[in-house]
């Protein structure tokens, strides 16, 4: 004999009945705002009356609270394609695209299909741990022609950059630089299965900005990236050991990168510390030798592979001046010199950008020739191998080291604030607190403290 219903007390607008063997709500939603037609929410499927009762009075709460959510049978693809559509003009061209390249690598092929309600705590967690352990997906190209190289040099044969870009399936260019990286013994490590927790905590910043404005459209009554578990990076130093040259072998460096046609870049990323992008959209205009100072403002960014303008890294490093010393000034003089020839000497076919450094024609300098430039001069000087954006670390590491003021480093480094050079470049302080350690030992210690006596001194002593 079956249970008889709870008797309630009837609540405007909302009822509950049976459907089958399973039970359903309506609840009254007023009438439309804008046409006046009276609305109205169904939902089904659940065991009981009183599940369904429930549901009906948390439906009728956020309808009077003016929080309701549409059930939508909307995926987490076709949302994220909204999503990055709307927000595209309020995103810089670069996180637009490293965010498109996120929901299409890892998040689509994962749970793009999933309705984007369904999506809670736990999926995000799952989600999150697959892409740890087993994310990553985009080819690596740059193994794949090493290892077709590698192969047929073992054979006997030396490939063609045209083999390797028709067998690779890359292009002839890729191909070309390839081939002059493994010749100079600058070959590719194995990547692993899963992605790096950066790269997890990237997409998760991505999907919890996403989320909150699902929120805020109404298609979620909450964001379940709020509440998601991310990995744990291993604390390490922000600048690793090795990854800077020391002052010598930076000399070393520039002994070699001066005898370059682009030398007058390459001393200033020397002594200044500038980003690529900083190089790739340096404006002659606002270089004032007379005075010995260079304002950045626009920059030249990689965005899907294209070299694109942007408006620099943050608001700390747009618009800021640094002083340059008389080498500098030297090298670029005699860059502009250079730059005033070879616009006379290709005359109406110079393609005069207004930059800073560009090629000889003219033309604006992709910021990955730039990097490609920099590793064949590394290769010539015979110093250890560091990235172009290793040099920067290298010029604060040096400054730092050899006791120049924190703020003007992090000035001139264009840093938001001297938190962020400190908590990158603390590690690097090791040396420079010896005089205050001496000074406190004098006053703990006091000038008639003993020294104690040496391990030698010891043995002398029981002998």
């Amino acid at each position: 004999m079956s249970k008889p219903r709870k008797q309630r007390p009837a609540v405007p607008g909302v009822t509950v009945y049976p459907r089958g063997r399973r039970f359903a709500y309506n609840v009254d939603l007023g009438p439309d705002p804008l046409t006046g037609e009276r609305r109205r929410e169904y939902k089904g499927g659940f065991a009981t009356d009183e599940d369904a009762w429930t549901a009906a009075l948390k439906a009728k709460a956020a309808v009077e609270a003016g929080r309701r959510v549409a059930p939508s049978k909307r995926t987490v693809a076709e949302f994220l394609n909204e999503w990055l559509s709307a927000v595209r003009e309020s995103l810089k061209p670069s996180t637009h695209v490293n965010y498109a390249d996120y929901r299409d690598a890892y998040v689509v092929p994962t749970i793009g299909k999933r309705r984007l309600q369904d999506i809670d705590v736990p999926t995000l967690n799952a989600l999150y741990r697959h892409l740890l352990t087993a994310g990553r997906c985009k080819p690596d190209n740059n193994t794949t022609m090493y290892e077709y190289w590698k192969t047929r040099r073992l054979a006997g044969v030396e490939p063609t950059p045209a083999e390797i870009a028709r067998n690779c399936k890359v292009t002839i260019y890729a191909a070309r630089s390839a081939v002059l990286r493994y010749r100079r013994g600058r070959v590719p490590v194995a990547r692993a299965a899963g992605l790096a927790p950066k790269t997890v905590k990237n997409v998760h910043r991505m999907l919890h900005r996403a989320l909150s404005d699902a929120v805020a459209w109404q298609y979620l009554t909450y964001n379940p990236a709020a509440h998601a578990s991310l990995p744990r990076e291993r604390r390490q130093r922000r600048v690793k050991t090795g990854a800077t040259w020391t002052a010598e072998q930076l000399s070393a460096w520039l002994t070699v990168a001066t005898k370059d046609r682009d030398a007058g870049m390459w001393v200033l990323v020397a002594t200044t510390g500038m980003r690529r992008s900083e190089l790739a959209g340096a404006t002659r205009a606002l270089v004032d030798l007379d005075k010995a100072t260079l304002t950045m403002e626009d920059t030249r960014v990689v965005v899907g592979g294209k070299a694109e303008d942007s408006d620099g890294k943050t608001d700390s490093s747009y618009g800021r001046t640094v002083s340059l010393d008389p080498v500098t000034v030297a090298y670029l003089r005699r860059h502009l010199a250079m730059l005033d020839k070879e616009r006379k000497d290709f005359g109406t076919g110079y393609q005069d950008h207004g930059k800073l450094f560009c090629h000889p024609d003219g033309r604006l300098l992709h910021p990955d020739t730039i990097t490609r430039r920099f590793n064949r001069l590394v290769d010539l000087a015979g110093v250890p191998r560091i990235r172009l954006h290793d040099v920067r670390h290298t010029y604060a590491t040096v400054a730092l080291d050899n006791g120049e003021d924190l703020k003007v480093v992090s000035d001139r480094l264009g840093h938001a604030n001297v938190t962020v050079t400190a908590q990158i470049y603390t590690h690097r302080s090791v040396g420079r607190d010896r005089d205050s350690a001496e000074r406190i030992a004098g006053l703990i210690f006091g000038e008639d403290w003993a020294m104690p006596p040496t391990p030698d001194e010891e043995d002398d002593e029981a002998a």
